[in-house]
């Protein structure tokens, strides 16, 4: 039976015309919120290890990252064609010309088809991309570059909350750039935030809609035990939607989202150990079949609710 959203490896396929993997690639990067730039105690969900819960050594470089994984990963699955993700931390936020060296490095290897760099809205312009675009440009033609923006949530309130340090003008301001160099623009979204409501999900879909984004992909708050949010959460200060609940808000993301919208998972996973927090001690597996279950039983699905652009007011008149 057809999925009822639109998923990212079928993004891949339509666009490099076979299966594409992402590998992930280590940098020794921090984050502006937490070397003193911005701030020094980072968004209250992040550990002080960041995501690299499953990734090599930073001290690896970035070819033998990538060719280890790429051996691991194409003999597994059979794929020849691949994508390098710098994945952990804030990967743009770098003096330009050692950005522009790491830059290089993915793209030289065999099989790269786009260098993805996950980031911060606010560790973005026009001049970095402009400039690493370029550098791909020198290694090979065919390569291209990709950005994920971690935005979380649209509501200010609580990216304030969270200790983003930034708002939602730097997230559009990023996605406007880079669209306008024709990049593809994934972002990243936490659907379970505490202070979030339904709403500001439906809100985000919406945003994500207008701005025309390439893919989403989407999280349930997980809460590493050396985190700010651990010890506000030991101390009652913070409180936790039900597994129901999230499961209703991605329903609500989906079926507001513009179909033609990628999406590249529905809820994430992260190591038990150190974890105070994760999915409800559920499998992320079975919570995402639940949610398919659920919207299939609906005979709902990615779009259903995308009425809402280019004057909808005007609808009357037809």
């Amino acid at each position: 039976m057809k999925q009822p959203y639109y998923k990212y490896s079928q993004f891949l396929k339509n666009k490099y015309g076979e299966k594409t993997y992402k590998l992930p690639v280590n940098l020794p990067v921090t984050c502006p919120n937490r070397d003193g730039n911005l701030g020094y105690k980072g968004c209250y969900f992040c550990g002080e290890e960041g995501a690299d819960f499953e990734m090599l050594s930073e001290q690896m470089s970035v070819k033998n990252q990538l060719l280890e994984n790429k051996a691991y990963i194409g003999e597994r699955y059979g794929i020849d064609n691949f994508i390098a993700y710098f994945q952990n931390y804030t990967n743009t936020y770098l003096e330009l010309n050692q950005l522009k060296e790491y830059t290089k490095e993915a793209a030289a290897v065999d099989d790269i088809a786009a260098v993805y760099f996950s980031t911060r809205p606010d560790t973005v312009n026009k001049y970095y991309l402009e400039e690493l675009q370029k550098t791909l440009a020198v290694v090979s033609s065919k390569t291209e570059l990709a950005v994920e923006l971690g935005l979380q949530t649209v509501n200010y309130k609580t990216l304030a909350a969270v200790n983003r340090q930034h708002g939602l003008a730097e997230f559009i301001d990023a996605v406007l750039t880079a669209k306008q160099l024709d990049i593809e623009v994934g972002v990243h979204l936490i659907l379970n935030l505490p202070g979030d409501e339904r709403a500001d999900i439906i809100e985000a879909a919406r945003i994500l809609s207008a701005l025309k984004v390439d893919h989403v992909k989407l999280h349930a708050l997980y809460i590493r035990e050396n985190s700010v949010y651990a010890a506000q959460l030991a101390r009652g200060e913070i409180e936790l939607c039900s597994l129901a609940e999230y499961q209703e808000r991605v329903i609500s993301f989906l079926e507001n989202l513009d179909p033609g919208i990628a999406v590249q998972r529905l809820i994430g996973r992260a190591p038990e150990e150190g974890t105070i927090f994760l999915n409800w001690d559920l499998p992320w597996w079975e919570i995402h079949e639940d949610i398919i279950k659920k919207m299939k039983e609906r005979k709902t699905e990615q779009g259903a609710k995308f009425n809402y652009l280019q004057g909808k007011a005007l609808a009357k008149f037809n």
